[in-house]
Parts: structure tokens; C-alpha cells; sequence
């Protein structure tokens, strides 16, 4: 690589890095905030918060990727073009492909980056994070014991126990059940314990009261029992460790068609090429994304207005091919021997790539053409 490629690509790695980081903050407060509110509410400590945070941050950075890979090919890009350094690079004889040299440079990295999250890291964290969701689900019990403080395991629900007694016993608790929200039921009991089965964990309450408010009808009822077992396993979702979900298996694993694989995740073989093949071409996009975005900024030549109609036509190409390539992933849903089609937006991108850069070697062919208009 030349002294002006070197330069062009730290340019584009240093503001690629600076929008990583910004973007992915952003994602990562919004998720955290959400994340927060669940994992808190439910009696889990700031350590469980962290680790999720930590294993949900593979897939938000490979969301953010070709996105601030975009942003930085465009700010570097107009910047160079604002300030003349790439009217004085061409003067020197260097064509539109040769200027691509380092942009290519870079969208290669981009590529290797995010095939390494789309490949390894995206499915092993979210493997990690399924076993340990199923982990805290079968704690929930646990997490139900905390007195003085009403809990929200799940939404529409709450618990509340005054007091729990040396030898376990739950002292005047507090229920809700709200889930559906034309019946509510509210029980009370002096008494409670919490027993563990097969099934999940009961709640087994004594001397008490349940009142239900039937919104329909517009009636309230009440029943006193003497006993009563709630089922607290159905406050969270059923979760098997055991079965892993398209997402968690590893490229290779979606490639082998194993019957027993496509059995534990219940899927077909086209939903396995599917996955398989649109990882692939998350990386291809991200370095179609780099280079549509450059050759865009190219076309029109050097102008003292700015270059922004190129800008709004880089943006308005990339959101045609990502709609391509969502496209495409819905047809190859439908039918095995439908996976190549994956691939068309990336050939769509390539091939839109090298044409721009074909119009910007002939700067007179546009204002020509304004002109016989």
C-alpha cells in the first residue's frame, strides 16, 4: 500500500473505531436499561446484570458493525472531498479504483470482524446466555424469598412476604396474579411454604383468601381456604437448556444438516442453509457497505457545495440492499436448493460499486447528459 492508502485507511480505522464505540454505547444503554429493570426487579444481583450485559454485547456490536463502517467510509470520504485532498490525489494521476485501494483495505477488516462474530462469538454468547436464563429460571424460587419487599417475577404479578421464619416458613404474604387483566385474583395467607417438585417449585399457603376481580362482568368474589398450592414454575417461561436454538448452533453445525440437530431445534433444511449462508453475507455486506458508500461520494467530481446528494444517494442505496437481502432471506426460508439467493444483494453491491467507480472515471458523462436534458 502506498503513502495515501496507509493514510486514507487510518483516517477510516480511527473514525470507524470513535462510531463503534458511540453506537455501540447507545445500543448497549438501551438494552441494559430494560435488562436492569428485569433482572433487579426479580432479586438478582448487579453481578448477574453485568454478565448479561457482557453476553448480549457480541450481537449489538455485529448490528453496529457495517453500520459505523458506513458512517466512517462517508465522514472520511466527504471530509477528504471537502478539503481538496482528493482533487490534489487525482491531479497525481490516481484514478477512482486506484483511490479504492485503501477503502477495499478497510472493508476487508470490517469483513473479517464481523464474520468472526457472525461465525463464533454471536452463537456461543447466546448459547452462554440461553443456559444461564435457564439457570435463573430454575432459581426463581430463591429469588421469591426475600421479605419486606415486593417482587415482580414476571409481569402482572407480584409477591410480597412480611417475614420468613427460621425453619422456612413464609409468614403473611401477599399475591397478585394479573396476568390476564379482565381476572385478577389476589390471595392472602398467614402462612406459606415453599415446596419444591417435578414439576417446578408450589407455593403452598394455609389460612387464607383469594378475591377475584372478573373485569367482564364486573364482579368481585371471594374464597377462604384453609390450604392452597399456587404453581410458581408458570411465572416464567418454560426453558430447556438442553434443545439449543438455530441462533446458538456454530456455522459448521448448520452446514453438517445433522438429523439430530435439525430434530433438537425443530427446524428444516432450509432454515439451517438459511442461517448458514446469511452469516456469510453479513460480512460481505458489511464490506458492500463500505464500498457503495466511497464510490457513491466519487460520482459528481469536486463541488463547493458539498458533496450531500451523494451522501442521501449512499444512504438511499444501502436501505435498497439491505430490503434486498431481506428479500432474499424470506425466499430461501421457502426451499433448500433456494440458497445462493443470499448472496444477490452483496453481487447487487459489488456490481453497483464498480459502476460508480466506472461514472466517476468519466466526470464529463453526467453534466453531459444535464446538458442534452
Amino acid at each position: 500500500m502506498g503513502k495515501f492508502d496507509r493514510y486514507f485507511l487510518s483516517q477510516l480505522l480511527t473514525l470507524f473505531g470513535f462510531f463503534s464505540l458511540v453506537l455501540v454505547l447507545v445500543y448497549w444503554i438501551n438494552r441494559a436499561v430494560s435488562l436492569f429493570d428485569t433482572l433487579i426487579s426479580n432479586g438478582q444481583s448487579a453481578i448477574v446484570f453485568l454478565e448479561f450485559s457482557a453476553l448480549a454485547l457480541p450481537n449489538v456490536i455485529r448490528l453496529v458493525l457495517p453500520i459505523s463502517a458506513f458512517v466512517a467510509t462517508v465522514y472520511v470520504t466527504n471530509r477528504l472531498s471537502t478539503e481538496s485532498e482528493l482533487v490534489v490525489v487525482q491531479s497525481t494521476g490516481f484514478s477512482p479504483y486506484r483511490l479504492a485501494r485503501g477503502v477495499f483495505a478497510f472493508g476487508f477488516i470490517v469483513f473479517l470482524l464481523v464474520s468472526v462474530l457472525t461465525h463464533f462469538l454471536v452463537p456461543s454468547s447466546v448459547r452462554q446466555l440461553s443456559l444461564r436464563t435457564a439457570e435463573i429460571a430454575e432459581n426463581v424460587a430463591a429469588g421469591l424469598l426475600v421479605e419486606g419487599t415486593f417482587m415482580h417475577p414476571t409481569n402482572g404479578v407480584t409477591f410480597y412476604i412480611r417475614e420468613i421464619s427460621a425453619n422456612g416458613e413464609l409468614q403473611d404474604i401477599f399475591l397478585t396474579d394479573a396476568r390476564k387483566p379482565e381476572l385478577q385474583t389476589t390471595y392472602t395467607a398467614k402462612l406459606a411454604l415453599l415446596v419444591r417438585e417435578d414439576t417446578g417449585p408450589k407455593l403452598l399457603m394455609f389460612d387464607g383468601m383469594a378475591q377475584t376481580l372478573d373485569a367482564r362482568q364486573n364482579t368481585l368474589s371471594t374464597t377462604r381456604f384453609e390450604d392452597f398450592v399456587f404453581d410458581i414454575g408458570a411465572l416464567v417461561p418454560d426453558s430447556d437448556p438442553g434443545r439449543r436454538k438455530l441462533r446458538e448452533l456454530s456455522t459448521m453445525e448448520l452446514f453438517s444438516l445433522a438429523p439430530e440437530l435439525l430434530e433438537e431445534t425443530d427446524r428444516t433444511v432450509a432454515d439451517f442453509l438459511q442461517e448458514a449462508n446469511e452469516r456469510i453475507s453479513q460480512g460481505l455486506l458489511a464490506l458492500v457497505a463500505v464500498t457503495t458508500g466511497f464510490a457513491c461520494l466519487l460520482v459528481g467530481g469536486y463541488s463547493r457545495f458539498g458533496i450531500w446528494k451523494q451522501i442521501v444517494g449512499a444512504v438511499v442505496l444501502l436501505v435498497v440492499l439491505k430490503t434486498i437481502d431481506n428479500a432474499m432471506a424470506d425466499i430461501a426460508r421457502r426451499a433448500p436448493e433456494a440458497w445462493p439467493v443470499m448472496y444477490v444483494a452483496p453481487l447487487v453491491g459489488l456490481g453497483a460499486t464498480y459502476l460508480l467507480l466506472w461514472i466517476s472515471t468519466k466526470p464529463g458523462l453526467l453534466s453531459a447528459r444535464r446538458r442534452a436534458a
